[in-house]
């Protein structure tokens, strides 16, 4: 069907919605309506007082005039039959509305009567042009009216509703869209067929019927995009042979036994799926994520091992050198007695101790290696690169996480996460991974307080503070701000830290932010780890930074302004040794009322999942990643956030079916695999980038 075939679809009307992404008339049929009003009651004018709702009747355009200046301006229009007036208003879009009156003309009104000094109007009610000398009322039939989303474009085109949506009727009635889900599938489900969702999206009968068809069409987007994500990782990942270990090797087993501390049992589950895919031929492909302190760390050190034991190179790069200088630093402690060498590089290492570091991974001899950004460089090759871990691996670009593991022949890939992924998310956007979670926190740890505070109660903190300082504690006082905003009226950190420092005199009080240059803010911080300050003040850039367990206490100044994740990963910092630990939320009495909600979720719980869950409820999807590096589908019916149930069955149907038939050879798959193919060439750059 082509556009000049619609009714009164003129060439600027095409241009309009060609301009908003409709480019054949077929794609009308999945614009999503806003919402459904119900069917109007049609009356004649001297009804109109009697009736309640919404109504629609008949009147000539006899008299038309605008009233009032400025933000009051208001087009007022009289409408007759026969004896009968009835006036209109309008407040919003006035010259748009006069041009499309002409007085004489036959109208059919649609709206809710209301009165106004003593007199009968409609208020923006929905005009319809009448033609013939003996007009009557156009009813399209006798259901619900999608009300569709609108545009500057279609506005200066007057594509209103009515004719958007007799255009969408017009293309269902002229097209015959055909059903492309398997039919045993379709009825498994209790889904409507293809045409059927149609006519309940754009024509319902009954109230609520609708929702049959945006169940469809929700299923249908959820379905083609994990068909995508699952065909993808088994021609990618799944069918790449790569690198095997023979066991798990002795210096792994060793580490184990010589631990302080015994590992929980959600860390030994997952180890034992990690060994499972390095001894499996397949490339392993797998996001761990983990709370704050959950234990990620020796997980990934141990998995390390077992790659190093079987004669491979392994790397770890993590987003900044603080946090690359924390795991360099464990991981010599933890092999001290295992006679291994590691090296450390980032953009800071001098090119004195770059040169051996380059030689000993061209030549294999150096083992480990973990870094920055700096591991990306071209001149950075390694002899037999067996595993990439990726840490935080949120706070790279798509392109940066998939250049490491280009440096070696098909290596292993274990990247990390201490931001908790909702499953819904997980599977939409790591869906070529697996997914390994430890929920389980190492025995002892003690819950965080957390308490939010207003300005009124900040005496009595500082009250506390000073009582934890002197018991040898050690706090973090956080700011949103490195210097003052005149646009926001926020305390700034180095205001803060010279206040702290006019209250606490007699305490050592450190300032680091983003600003400083990386060796300057290692100094703060490895001061602050040593004890030699008692008080950091610091900007976010300690949200992932160094493990002081002596730290007890967290202030975060303005946390109305932080979002749900940010406010437990600074929490995360503290709570890490053996002190009962408290974090206090400093916030401004007049929040918002998202604001009030998620400091009460952090009152409630410590739980990194449950928040993880909470913040992409109220944030969505695209905020709660970063809608540039975010790599998400952009959906017109589905949310993954609402629709968690329905990824589900698409998933496990995707994968049913594909592990059925990978090709969709079958005969009975031809008409999804005519869908899909396009689909996922369309998609491919996107696919091939997360």
């Amino acid at each position: 069907m082509k556009w000049n075939q619609l009714k009164a679809c003129t060439p600027r009307r095409i241009a309009a919605l060609e301009q908003s992404g409709f480019l054949k008339p077929e794609d009308l049929l999945h614009c999503p309506p806003l919402r459904y009003e119900q069917p109007a009651t049609i009356v004649s004018l001297p009804e109109l007082s009697n009736t309640k709702g919404k109504i629609t009747t008949l009147g000539t355009l006899t008299r038309i005039q605008t009233e009032g200046i400025g933000t009051r301006l208001r087009l007022i229009a009289l409408f007759q039959n026969g004896q009968h007036t009835v006036r209109a208003v309008w407040f919003k879009g006035i010259t748009w509305i006069q041009k499309g009156l002409s007085v004489g003309q036959w109208y059919q009104l649609t709206g809710t009567p209301t009165v106004w000094q003593n007199q009968t109007q409609l208020v923006h009610p929905e005009l319809r042009r009448l033609e013939g000398p003996e007009p009557v009322i156009e009813r399209k039939h006798e259901g619900f009216t999608p009300i569709y989303p609108s545009n500057s474009l279609f506005k200066s085109a007057t594509i209103d509703n009515h004719r958007l949506h007799s255009w969408i009727l017009e293309v269902m009635q002229n097209s015959t869209p055909s059903e492309f889900i398997p039919e045993p599938l379709r009825v498994s489900l209790q889904l409507p067929s293809y045409p059927e969702a149609l006519r309940q999206l754009h024509q319902p009968e009954y109230e609520g019927e609708w929702e049959k068809g945006l169940r469809r069409m929700r299923f249908d987007e959820l379905f083609l995009f994990e068909l995508a994500v699952i065909h993808l990782k088994h021609y990618r990942f799944d069918r790449s042979t790569t690198l095997v270990i023979p066991n798990a090797g002795t210096r792994a087993k060793q580490l184990i036994d010589q631990l302080p501390f015994a590992l929980t049992d959600a860390q030994k589950k997952v180890l034992r799926q990690i060994y499972a895919d390095l001894h499996s031929g397949s490339c392993m492909h797998r996001l761990l994520q983990g709370d704050v302190g959950a234990g990620k760390t020796i997980v990934a050190i141990i998995a390390m091992l077992m790659m190093v034991d079987a004669g491979y190179q392994v790397v770890l790069m993590a987003p900044t050198e603080i946090l690359a200088e924390q795991h360099h630093q464990s991981i010599r402690q933890y092999l001290s007695t295992l006679e291994l060498d590691s090296a450390l590089l980032t953009g800071s290492t001098s090119a004195k101790d770059r040169g051996p570091i380059l030689e000993g991974l061209a030549r294999g001899s150096l083992p480990i290696v973990v870094g920055t950004h700096a591991l990306l460089e071209d001149q950075v090759q390694f002899q037999r690169l067996g595993l990439v871990v990726i840490d935080e691996q949120h706070r790279f670009g798509v392109m940066q996480r998939a250049k490491l593991p280009e440096k070696g022949p098909q290596p292993h890939l274990l990247v990390m996460s201490a931001t908790p992924i909702p499953r819904s998310l997980a599977l939409t956007l790591y869906g070529e991974l697996e997914v390994s979670s430890i929920r389980e926190l190492p025995a002892g740890r003690k819950p965080i307080t957390t308490k939010v505070v207003y300005e009124t109660g900040r005496n009595d903190l500082y009250a506390f503070l000073a009582g934890q300082l002197e018991q040898g504690g050690q706090a973090y006082v956080v700011y949103p701000l490195v210097s003052e905003s005149e646009a926001l009226d926020l305390k700034d950190a180095t205001a803060g830290w010279q206040q702290l420092q006019a209250l606490f005199p007699q305490a050592t009080i450190g300032l680091v932010h983003g600003r400083m240059k990386a060796q300057e803010k290692e100094t703060v911080m490895q001061a602050f780890k040593r004890g030699e300050l008692q008080i950091l003040v610091s900007t976010t850039v300690i949200e992932v930074g160094v493990d002081v367990p002596n730290a007890s206490v967290m202030i975060i100044e303005h946390a109305e302004r932080f979002g749900l994740s940010q406010l437990h990963q600074l929490r995360g910092r503290i709570g890490r040794g053996s002190r009962q630990s408290y974090c206090y939320l400093m916030a401004d009495y007049k929040r918002s009322k998202d604001a009030r909600e998620r400091l009460a979720i952090m009152e409630k719980t410590n739980d990194g999942f449950e928040i993880a869950e909470a913040d992409l409820r109220l944030r969505g999807p695209g905020d709660f990643l970063g809608t540039k590096q975010s790599g998400l589908p952009e959906f017109l019916f589905a949310d993954i956030t609402r629709d968690q149930d329905l990824l589900e069955l698409a998933r496990s149907a995707a994968l049913q079916l594909l592990s059925e038939d990978p090709e969709l050879s079958s005969p009975s798959h031809q008409a999804l695999k005519a869908v899909f193919t396009p689909y996922l060439e369309q998609r491919l750059p996107m696919f091939q980038q997360s």
